[in-house]
This record gives C-alpha cells, structure tokens and sequence, in this order.
C-alpha cells in the first residue's frame, strides 16, 4: 500500500472531497474548507491512498505577545482500516515540520483521558517535552 502525505494548499479542496468514513467527524463542507485553508496560519496534512484521503491533520499557529509562539494540533483523524499503520505519526511528523518553519518552539495536542490509541501516538515521541499534563477545558456555545 502507497501512502501519500501531503499538505493541503488553498485551491486544493477538492482532494478532501473523496474521504474515507470517519476520517473528520462531520461530513467536510467545501466552504468550510475553502475558508480553512485559506486562513493565515492555518494549516492541514492529509494521507491519501488510491486517491482517497485516509487520514488527516489540522493544525493553527497560536503567536503570543509574551510567549514563544506554538503549533496546537487541533486534529489527527484516520479512517479505521488504516490505522496502526504509521500514517498518524507521518502526518504528525509533517505538521510538526510545518511548525518548525513558522517559527514555532513548541507544539500541543490534546485528547480525552480514555483515547487509548491517541495517548500512545503521543507518548510515543521522543520529543522532550512529550509528556501529559492535568488540563481542564470549558466549552462555550457560541451560537444555537
């Protein structure tokens, strides 16, 4: 099996419009995407297999005024078939790369206490930093 990993650039949306199930957790709008990658800082890594992607990264630079600027990995989905195969820990790698080159000096993901296959992609790296730490997050709806 060829895995390809690539960075999604604007304009090219429609290589997302041919995904495998549960890759996103919602069905991908083309608008949406269009403003996603689009943004500035905004970025996206994607593994396509037989012209289908398979997996997929996001991630946004956070630019502080009192702090090292920071890569926050907002997502890392691959479709299930595909997964335990090394794809997440490329598309991470790539992301990671994506990071470097903004000036990024730190990176950050998060997931539930009970993600078992996330938790040991993360501490899987050899990064010296790559360690949980205790976290609590509030979710504010902004709209109905």
């Amino acid at each position: 099996m060829s895995v390809e990993i690539r960075r999604l650039h604007p304009g090219d949306d429609a290589l997302v419009m041919r995904v495998a199930d549960d890759v996103f957790d919602e069905p991908v709008r083309p608008d949406r995407l269009a403003a996603y990658l689009a943004a500035p800082g905004h970025f996206m890594i994607v593994a396509i297999v037989d012209q289908t992607v398979v997996g997929q990264c996001a991630a946004v630079v956070h630019r502080h005024p009192d702090k090292v600027s920071e890569l926050y990995i907002d997502e890392i989905g691959v479709a299930p078939p595909f997964q335990r195969q090394g794809i997440a820990r490329k598309m991470l790698d790539a992301m990671f790369e994506i990071g470097r080159a903004e000036g990024c000096e730190e990176a950050w993901v998060g997931t539930e206490p009970d993600n078992g296959p996330a938790r040991a992609l993360y501490e899987a790296r050899k990064e010296p930093h790559g360690k949980a730490e205790d976290f609590v997050m509030y979710v504010y709806r902004l709209r109905d």
